[in-house]
């Protein structure tokens, strides 16, 4: 289950796209009316036409990367694999409904259905989202399988090992800096999601506290991962750092900013940049556009020499072999 895409590059699809995604109770989490008024009214009206822009830039023959990508990873998949593979969006199509249906016809013996979100970390506007969503889905049509959920997979050895098998190629000596660009999400939803209330965002050293707020702490697990790979990669601590991408309003998000960082690092230095996307495990508009070419021109624009995006893990074997893993053992951890 991967997070969807507009149907075409149009502006009336795009806006349909973004109504969906952003009414979500878990991505803008205000009461209904004002999220309807601000949604349908503000952002909608503004974003679509960017949006829509955005999208043309990076629209394949296939139309969405993100989508295409994901049947890609299902076809692949299928081949290695036994068992009957589908794909589902959180948003747009293939819906969730979409593909419980060709599983409950198709193979109308199934006992139990493994949903993998492809969200490495856990946000609630993002796995959380994902989950119930589905749930919900599967309640409303009273199919006869069970479903279980394979957990956020950021310290999986799996996807560590293939996210740094997918790093290694681009990973330059020297004077290369490593930037992990991760997407960025309300602070209010750090808060929200810390079980013991009085944990996250509330030291300077929250992250590295051992707490059992870190299961649901979409930060903490950024971290995790970031020191995972750098380590099986062998990358010392000043040669990387991270930032948070795509802020959408006013209030406080994830620190500090991927924009700002583009525009401050060539000052203090870092002229070859390399940047990769661990919250994304397949490239779609915030790594293909933002990063790849509007992050590119900033850096480039601040006085930075030379930029390399490394692209997701795609359809890579080893990405393929970390999937199939998570669905054998993931929802056993």
């Amino acid at each position: 289950m991967n997070l969807g895409s507009p149907d075409s590059t149009s502006v009336k699809d795009v806006r349909g796209y973004l109504n969906e995604f952003l009414m979500d109770e878990r991505v803008i989490d205000s009461p209904y009316l004002v999220r309807s008024v601000l949604v349908k009214g503000v952002i909608t009206p503004f974003r679509a036409p960017k949006s829509a822009e955005a999208y043309t830039t990076i629209w394949t023959k296939e139309g969405s990367p993100l989508v295409a990508i994901t049947h890609q990873l299902k076809e692949a998949l299928q081949k290695q694999m036994e068992e009957p593979v589908e794909v589902a969006m959180r948003y747009g199509q293939p819906s969730m409904k979409t593909a419980y249906d060709k599983l409950a016809n198709k193979y109308p013996g199934i006992e139990e259905v493994i949903l993998l979100p492809l969200y490495p970390h856990y946000a609630m506007s993002s796995y959380e989202t994902a989950v119930e969503h589905a749930k919900s889905v599967h309640t409303k049509g009273k199919y006869p399988f069970s479903i279980t959920f394979v957990p956020p997979f950021y310290n999986h050895p799996s996807y560590i090992k293939a996210l740094a098998e997918s790093m290694n190629p681009y990973i330059k000596n020297g004077d290369s800096h490593l930037l992990f660009s991760y997407h960025s999400i309300p602070e209010r939803h750090i808060h929200k999601s810390d079980i013991t209330g009085n944990h996250c965002l509330m030291s300077e050293g929250c992250c590295t506290t051992p707490s059992p707020a870190h299961k649901y702490c979409y930060r903490h697990q950024c971290f995790t991962t970031t020191q995972l790979v750098t380590e099986l990669l062998g990358i010392p601590k000043e040669k990387y750092s991270v930032s948070f991408q795509s802020k959408l309003g006013r209030s406080e998000w994830l620190k500090p900013s991927t924009t700002l960082r583009m525009g401050q690092m060539p000052a203090e230095g870092v002229k070859d940049l390399t940047v990769v996307c661990p919250s994304f495990v397949s490239d779609c508009l915030e790594t293909l556009e933002e990063i790849a070419i509007r992050e590119k021109e900033n850096f480039l624009n601040a006085g930075g020499k030379s930029f390399t995006y490394i692209p997701c893990m795609n359809t890579q074997q080893p990405w393929i072999n970390a999937v199939i893993d998570l669905l054998r053992t993931g929802k056993n951890l």
